[in-house]
């Protein structure tokens, strides 16, 4: 029985050696077979430098070097895509995440029968009161357009079984959310509570979580699609209203109709309501046009094995 340890790295080096410390002697406690998966997802410091430092004292590290940086999520479908073993523990690199956690998910994913993946579940979430905020407000929408239940606040650190990661790794589509994956291949899978740290400081910008937020609701979901029909008939109940009491007022009041304001607000809203229905046909059109060029979900440079 064989674990494997994948994680990436991304501005990673000053993590590395003490991530790797606090999880051998881990592995080394639970005296099983290992292998360590780096991905160097692209990384401008020399984290993998670093890495291949520490594979000349342990010939159970593989370090892959993408081509450039893909983006976290790519790079993690390639880590899971090298390993070999019969369980696969995924985590993030940055100690925000305790190494440690191994030991509570190897015991439950070990003796309780029937279980195919332990995810750790943060007990509070970190991060400023906009963080915590914009947080909650973005599962609660996704919980509304998903017919799958999304977790919330989940932590990237996880044990999955062969047979749940050679699941995820059917799924070919190159625009994917890799969490809305975790959740669609279903199995039995087991949350943990768990206590994330926070360094104060992230490469994930404002820009950057919501580009995110958008990609993993029209990679999740189709419901925006309805959505816009939803928006289309209420509009058009409300213009059709606006027209009947204007012509009641014309007709049977004899009143005058005036009002430039109330019209030049209702072009405007009807103008927004449509360049956003086009936004949304847009973003799912894009998608539409990178799965068909099939390109590669990563490139690999090199493969560093002992």
């Amino acid at each position: 029985m064989k674990l494997s340890i994948v994680t990436t790295m991304y501005y990673s080096r000053n993590y590395l050696q003490e991530f790797y410390a606090r999880t051998i002697s881990v592995v080394k406690a639970l005296d099983i077979p290992y292998e360590f998966i780096f991905v160097d997802d692209g990384s401008p410091d020399d984290s993998l430098l670093v890495t291949l430092q520490l594979q000349n004292t342990d010939t159970n590290i593989k370090v892959v070097e993408l081509s450039r940086n893909y983006g976290h999520q790519r790079a993690i479908m390639t880590g899971l895509q090298q390993a070999t073993g019969d369980y696969i523990y995924l985590i993030d690199c940055d100690l925000e995440e305790p190494p440690e956690l191994l030991a509570q998910f190897w015991k439950i994913i070990t003796e309780e029968k029937g279980v195919d993946v332990v995810y750790g579940v943060q007990i509070k979430r970190k991060g400023t009161w906009f963080e915590k905020l914009s947080g909650r407000l973005f599962y609660k929408i996704v919980s509304v357009l998903s017919s799958v239940e999304y977790p919330a606040d989940t932590l990237t650190a996880r044990i999955m079984n062969r047979v749940y990661v050679d699941s995820v790794l059917r799924f070919q589509e190159k625009e994917l959310d890799l969490w809305s994956v975790f959740a669609l291949v279903g199995f039995n899978q087991r949350a943990m509570p768990a206590t994330k740290l926070y360094k104060g400081s992230t490469t994930y910008t404002f820009r950057k979580k919501l580009k995110l937020a958008l990609e993993i609701i029209t990679s999740f979901s189709h419901r925006p699609l309805y959505l816009t029909f939803v928006l289309g008939i209420f509009s058009f109940i409300v213009a059709a209203g606006n027209i009947s009491y204007i012509v009641y007022k014309k007709m049977v009041l004899k009143t005058d109709v005036e009002g430039w304001t109330s019209i030049i607000a209702s072009i405007w809203l009807v103008g927004g309501m449509i360049l956003l229905v086009l936004g949304v046909f847009g973003i799912y059109l894009s998608k539409m046009f990178l799965e068909i060029k099939n390109r590669p979900m990563t490139i690999i440079k090199n493969v560093f094995v002992r």
